[in-house]
């Protein structure tokens, strides 16, 4: 990618508030993004901070509070970009889990499973059709990011319907590109683990530190990704320069996938 490859750019970034949402809307804005839509479910005060970054690389932003799970909601979002008469790129970001032991069947429910499909899989196909008339406008192909999961490729993670629902989600990723060609672009990236908050709100803070210790410890490139590590691989394919890409599940997981069986025929 080149420097100022988002020059211009309408972008909306769903779950912006903060880890790996927050990192896609800074990086778009360093790369030149004239407008940054911030969406974030319920706290205003880290979405606003998210705001703040992007200002300070010269990005415009609007501020969207919304849960992608609403068909309202999603249309409100992408009603947020209308005034600009196109969206550039869209991240579908927003995400939610629960934690429960995989071998423990009783430890979820199907209300679970309904929850988190709302989120993961409902919200993202709803602001990709909410979206679908901007991203159109766009002078080149718009372009679609899904933000998926190694947990979907392998199935691991924090949870059974977490890993379903991600799986789930890279499928829908490959109809879409299908469905929307020429005009938009469907691409998902699928990290691995990521050191946020995340972890420390559902597990406590010493888990997600031997949760950290034993990323860093079983990659092959020995690391323990972060938000900007894992954003600039979204930002590279919503940007001009992946113009050729479409339909494809990137895996960044400092190559934890190496690891499983079931990868070796992909």
């Amino acid at each position: 990618m080149a420097q100022g490859d988002y020059q211009d750019f309408v972008v909306v970034v769903t779950g912006a508030s903060t880890g790996l949402g927050r990192a896609v809307a800074v990086a778009v804005a360093t790369q030149g993004a004239k407008v940054v839509v911030i969406n974030y479910a319920r706290n205003r005060d880290d979405a606003e901070e998210t705001a703040r970054q992007c200002q300070a690389q010269g990005a415009e932003t609007v501020l969207v509070q919304g849960d992608v799970a609403k068909d309202e909601d999603c249309r409100k979002i992408a009603a947020a970009a209308e005034p600009y008469g196109r969206v550039d790129a869209l991240f579908n970001n927003a995400g939610v889990t629960k934690f429960a032991g995989h071998g423990d069947l009783d430890a979820v429910s199907a209300q679970d499973f309904l929850d988190l499909y709302s989120v993961n899989v409902v919200g993202a196909y709803q602001m990709v059709r909410a979206c679908r008339t901007l991203l159109e406008s766009a002078p080149r192909p718009g372009a679609v990011v899904m933000t998926a999961s190694i947990a979907g490729v392998t199935g691991i993670g924090s949870s059974i319907p977490y890993a379903a629902s991600k799986g789930a989600l890279t499928t829908m990723t490959l109809s879409l590109a299908r469905a929307l060609a020429p005009k938009i672009r469907v691409n998902a990236i699928c990290p691995g683990f990521i050191d946020t908050p995340w972890f420390g709100k559902g597990l406590g803070e010493a888990a997600a530190d031997r949760i950290r210790a034993n990323a860093a410890a079983g990659t092959p490139l020995k690391a323990a990704s972060t938000p900007d590590d894992i954003a600039a691989s979204a930002v590279f394919l919503a940007s001009p320069a992946s113009r050729h890409v479409t339909g494809e599940t990137l895996l960044v997981d400092a190559g934890s996938h190496l690891g499983f069986a079931p990868l070796v025929a992909r």
